[in-house]
């Protein structure tokens, strides 16, 4: 039996860390410059998952409103989404759900995780994030690319709602 090959997408505002987490994760390396990611970057990392070997197929995409038209393409055939915000900033935070609906329209069976990352500046006493876990009914997940918390446990748990096993 091969590999199964599962396909997640990360979701976000520009700036928010999502490019930080999939390099932490899959390069084990945190740069502290910026650039941004013009329209979509893609790794793929094997994962043990419940002992089965799983291929992640990870999907970055560009945060900046005007690459709309280049994620829609993206979206297709994703199983599983990190909702990714910078927990110092509550802006990212309040664009969650329009997140939400673009992918929904395009992968509408997608299942989502919270990503509050940049844990190592603090959180932001305005952000409401277990609340809107608890609504939407997904875990969340505070991270920090810097550091490397959290984020192979987010990971796997997005390869386990990909393969619906969690």
């Amino acid at each position: 039996m091969g590999t199964a090959v599962v396909k997640v997408v990360f979701l976000g505002d520009g700036s928010v860390g999502k490019t930080a987490l999939v390099r932490r994760f899959c390069e084990n390396r945190f740069d502290e410059s910026r650039v941004m990611t013009i329209g979509v970057d893609f790794q793929v990392k094997e994962v043990q998952v419940q002992g089965k070997t799983i291929k992640l197929s990870i999907w970055d995409v560009a945060g900046q409103e005007r690459f709309q038209f280049v994620r829609e393409n993206f979206y297709r055939g994703s199983q599983a989404a990190a909702l990714v915000y910078d927990c110092s900033n509550p802006q990212s935070f309040e664009h969650l759900q329009r997140w939400v609906d673009e992918i929904s329209v395009f992968a509408p069976k997608v299942k989502f995780i919270l990503v509050a990352n940049k844990q190592d500046l603090g959180e932001n006493p305005d952000i409401n994030a277990d609340a809107f876990a608890k609504k939407k009914d997904i875990d969340i997940f505070r991270t920090s690319a810097l550091t490397g918390d959290a984020v192979e446990a987010m990971f796997i748990k997005l390869a386990e709602l990909a393969l619906g096993l969690a």
